[in-house]
């Protein structure tokens, strides 16, 4: 079975969740709550509100949040996305109300790098799933599709909003902490989500471009496209090869050409996200 195929598959997509899930949990209930911070979204609201009632749990009050938001999105979004994305809440939800150990951390800006790696691997690990923790996740989604509210936009409103509301219960110091973290988690966050999706796009100019469209497809099995061109000073048309591949196939591609043609031009971008045959499948909300 192709790894392509195994990442959509119903184990694997749990397996991440799961795993996630957990990351999550442990960032919240070993760094960020034992030092008196939160975190952005609903887990972020959920502590929020233990914070002011001293009532229930937080993981009891991030499943609380969700209640009417799964209403919702039994309502506009794939069942699939749904359902993966309740287990993700639940599990998140035990996470954090029975994993009991706490990171031995005293530095708030030491707990703050903490929290923010954690909190931000474990979400970039359930990203990669074809499902969600539920929270802002779901609510982002629907903004995005029914009303084309981009999803990073409706995110920080959120954690605008929730920080503000932070004031009549944390420290001010304690809520800048909080802020920070949150920046790091959508970086960690970001890390992850290209980590093993970064593709290269390459174009190849060259006097032989069939040959080496020939070699790549045979040697590589990757596809590849050309793209009418003129050169300039020549005023000869040409045709461009456009190819994508991942990092290790890069040197490969360089051998092909300039084995080919010593006087071929290559050209290499970083693009973040591919979808089509041979790469990522559009993930379905």
């Amino acid at each position: 079975m192709k790894f392509q195929n195994i990442t959509y598959s119903i184990p694997w997509n749990l397996f991440l969740i799961t795993l996630g899930s957990i990351i999550v949990g442990a960032g919240l209930k070993a760094v960020v709550i034992p030092h008196g911070m939160i975190t952005g979204g609903f887990s972020g609201a959920g502590i929020l509100l233990f914070y002011y009632t001293k009532l229930l749990t937080p993981g009891i009050w991030y499943l609380i949040l969700n209640i009417p938001v799964f209403i919702l999105g039994w309502l506009f979004i794939s069942r699939r996305f749904l359902f993966y994305s309740l287990y993700g809440t639940i599990v998140l939800t035990l996470a954090i109300d029975f994993i009991g150990f706490e990171l031995p951390v005293k530095d708030l800006m030491l707990a703050t790098l903490a929290g923010g790696v954690i909190v931000g691997a474990g979400a970039g690990i359930v990203f990669r799933s074809l499902g969600s923790a539920g929270g802002n996740d779901i609510i982002s989604v629907i903004l995005n599709q029914k009303f084309g509210i981009r999803i990073g936009t409706y995110n920080f409103g959120f954690n605008f909003i929730l920080f503000i509301f932070s004031f009549g219960s944390l420290d001010t110091d304690l809520i800048l902490y909080s802020m920070a973290m949150s920046f790091i988690t959508s970086q960690v966050i970001e890390y992850f989500m290209t980590l093993f999706n970064q593709r290269k796009m390459i174009f190849i100019i060259s006097n032989n471009p069939r040959q080496i469209t020939d070699e790549i497809m045979k040697k590589l099995k990757r596809g590849a496209t050309f793209i009418k061109g003129e050169g300039a000073y020549t005023g000869k048309g040409k045709d461009i090869i456009l190819t994508v591949a991942n990092n290790f196939q890069i040197k490969r591609i360089e051998e092909i050409a300039f084995g080919i043609d010593p006087d071929a031009f290559l050209i290499t971008e970083n693009t973040f996200n591919v979808l089509g045959k041979g790469f990522s499948k559009r993930k379905v909300y």
